[in-house]
Order: structure tokens, then sequence, then C-alpha cells
């Protein structure tokens, strides 16, 4: 870590979580100073060759969206034996398509809630209720929600076919892949793991129907709460982590979302390889509970790079 001086501070992009990436890297920024770094922002869209980051002896990427997660900006960076933060190329393809992810987890064994693919919703005449119990053979109510997007931006929870047609006209974009998950009901905790190791678990306590886009980042009622699990369930719950974890071949540091039903199992719905890094994200507030502070937990993310 010695040798790590200079460091440049990748966030922003054109996506949909541009102002959360915006956050995160100012956040991150800070906290790199704080630390006696020589530490810069930059903004994704403003990079038109990435060999200009090698005047940087490390890479933080705090970009969230398909730039910083989809896996390219990994590949470029190895190509250039620039290192940074966070999963490699094949971690990061893994994980930012949820579909894939779940395909992954279901062969791994790795317990996920079911779920059906639609390629766009410009085929007015698809049920995916209908589609969802021909394959599985009941029904539920599902979550809507794009294969390929974060911070929970197009998400829908819909029980009928009036709820499904009403969320679909209010998509941002119908013209990408949708994944229709079966809805769990119970409770929804996170998982940070820095270097595999597995900070407290949070659970996540929203009064909104799910942890959606505003109580991500604009409800001042949403809860991160320490877990109140048994230790054996916490034991569990971090088990279940690491494997799905490695399984997607994530590396450096990485957030895994799960829910418990009310029968007490636990499900990974999916994993985050450029978790958020606002005043209101889960990570920073993970760390809180072993004493550490925001800018300890961006010091234990450095420490393991590529």
């Amino acid at each position: 870590m010695d040798d790590i001086k200079k460091i440049a501070v990748i966030c922003g992009g054109t996506s949909t979580e541009r102002e959360i990436s915006i956050q995160s890297g100012n956040g991150v920024m800070n906290a790199l100073i704080e630390l006696g770094h020589d530490a810069s922002i930059i903004d994704f869209k403003d990079i038109d060759d990435l060999n200009t980051l090698k005047n940087f002896d490390l890479v933080f990427i705090a970009l969230h969206g398909f730039e910083g997660e989809g896996g390219e900006l990994q590949d470029g960076l190895d190509n250039l034996g620039i290192k940074y933060t966070g999963s490699g190329t094949i971690g990061c393809k893994n994980t930012w398509n949820k579909t894939i992810c779940k395909n992954i987890l279901f062969k791994k064994n790795i317990r996920t809630p079911k779920g059906i693919t639609l390629n766009s919703l410009e085929d007015d005449s698809v049920d995916p209720f209908k589609k969802f119990e021909d394959q599985f053979g009941y029904r539920k109510k599902l979550f809507m929600k794009p294969s390929e997007d974060g911070s929970s931006i197009d998400i829908f929870k819909i029980s009928d076919n009036f709820e499904y047609i009403k969320s679909r006209n209010s998509c941002i974009n119908k013209s990408r892949e949708f994944l229709f998950e079966e809805e769990i009901e119970g409770k929804e905790y996170t998982v940070t793991i820095i270097n595999d190791e597995c900070f407290p678990a949070i659970e996540i306590q929203t009064k909104n129907d799910f942890y959606d886009y505003n109580a991500k980042y604009l409800s001042d009622e949403t809860i991160l709460a320490e877990a109140k699990l048994s230790e054996k369930n916490l034991n569990l719950i971090n088990k279940i982590s690491l494997e799905a974890y490695k399984a997607l071949n994530c590396s450096g540091w990485a957030r895994v979302d799960i829910l418990q039903d009310n029968d007490g199992i636990f499900y990974v719905l999916e994993i985050n390889t450029v978790p958020g890094m606002t005043s209101h994200s889960c990570v920073p507030k993970s760390g809180s509970f072993i004493g550490l502070s925001y800018s300890e937990v961006v010091k234990r993310i450095i420490s393991y790079v590529k």
C-alpha cells in the first residue's frame, strides 16, 4: 500500500445512476484525501482515453451503472496494466446482468428467487404471470426489473396484469431485457464483503413497498439496522453471501442483497460489485457497526487491488 499515492476516483458517467455515482465519488475522494492520498475525482464521461489513467497509482471505481459494473472498464484497465478496486471483468459481467447472475446461482445450488425473462416490454400481448406459472407451476406476485440497471430504477412490484400494464407504461426504457421475479415475503438484508471478510449484516427497514430508489437515497425514514439474527443464522447468512460472491467470481469488495422468507429461508437476490458509498449507503453503515469510520472503510477497500 505504501506505493499507492496518487488515486483517481472514477464516477459520474451517463447512466441513470449518474447523480448517485457522483455522490459516491465525492465521498470516496474526501476520504482518500483524509487518509493522506493525492486523490482526484474524474467524471467518466470526460475520459476519452483510458491511457490517461496511467498517471495514477490506483483507480478507485465509484462508477455505477453499466459503465462501471458491466466489465468493459475493468477489461480496458487490465489491458493497460492499471490497478483498480473491486471485481475484475468476469465478476462484473456475471453480476451486472441479473438473469445471468441468477442462472449461475441456480447452477451452483445457491437459493435465489425464481424468475422469467422477457427480451423487452414492447409486446403487450405477453402475460408475465402466465409465463411464470407455465414454467414453475404456481402464481405469485412479481417484481419486474431491468436485467441490467441499478439503484432500483424501473423496478415495480406487480400483483396482476392491470398493475403490470401500469408499471410497463411508467418505465423509462421498455426496449430492454426485463426479469420478472417472484416476491419473497419476509425481511431484507444486505451483507458487505471486503477482502473476503463479511461485515455485519444489515436489516433494511423501509415504509415503502420495497427498498426502491426513494428508500435508498431520498427517504430519511429508511432504517439500516444491524441484523438481529441468531448466531446460527448470522453464520449462515455470511456463508451464503461468501458462496455467492465466490461463485460469481467477485473480488475486492461487493455487497450481497439477501431476502429471508417467513419460514426463515435465505435467498440471494443480487450482488453489487460497485456498491453505493453515499451518506445513505449500506457499506459505510455496516462498517460503522464494527467501529470503522467512512474513511477506514475506504482504506479497507483500497488494501486489495488488482
